[in-house]
């Protein structure tokens, strides 16, 4: 069992690694010298990373506890922050939650962070920092057909 979940651990690592590193083998220009990034960046091409988080219940509390524990400590005013896009938001019978966020590389400290200020206690989390591919496999589908 840990064996396999170090397999999708390193896999999250390479797919986060790959999506940060492709950006920089792209380019052409000279680079620039970078300004410090804005609090309330907007998600572009070329600096949005999308993170799926696992939000575990703790199946050894009733609901309402766990709820009550996320009012308390700001969960629900706090996540997700302003500015960082929601792309799914679902109930995984079993398991807990699992969301999915579109945010710029720059905010990634911050839900990380909000998630450990307001969530641990109701959830054990995991966390898969990905990139989106749908336009790139839908391409290279047609371009087979």
């Amino acid at each position: 069992m840990s064996q396999a979940k170090g397999s999708w651990m390193r896999m999250a690592v390479l797919a986060g690694a790959l999506a940060f590193s492709s950006g920089a083998a792209a380019q052409t220009a000279p680079p620039q010298i970078a300004s410090p990034p804005a609090e309330n960046a907007a998600p572009t091409a070329d600096n949005a990373v999308m993170l799926t988080v696992f939000l575990k219940h703790d199946q050894s509390r009733p609901l309402s506890e766990l709820n009550a524990q996320l009012q308390r400590q700001g969960y629900y005013k706090a996540f997700p922050p302003e500015g960082v896009e929601v792309v799914s938001w679902y109930i995984m019978m079993g398991i807990g939650q699992v969301v999915t966020l579109r945010l710029p590389a720059s905010r990634l400290r911050e839900v990380n962070r909000i998630i450990e200020n307001t969530a641990w206690g109701s959830y054990r989390t995991e966390f898969y920092p990905t990139y989106d591919y749908k336009a790139i496999g839908i391409a290279a589908h047609e371009k087979a057909q």
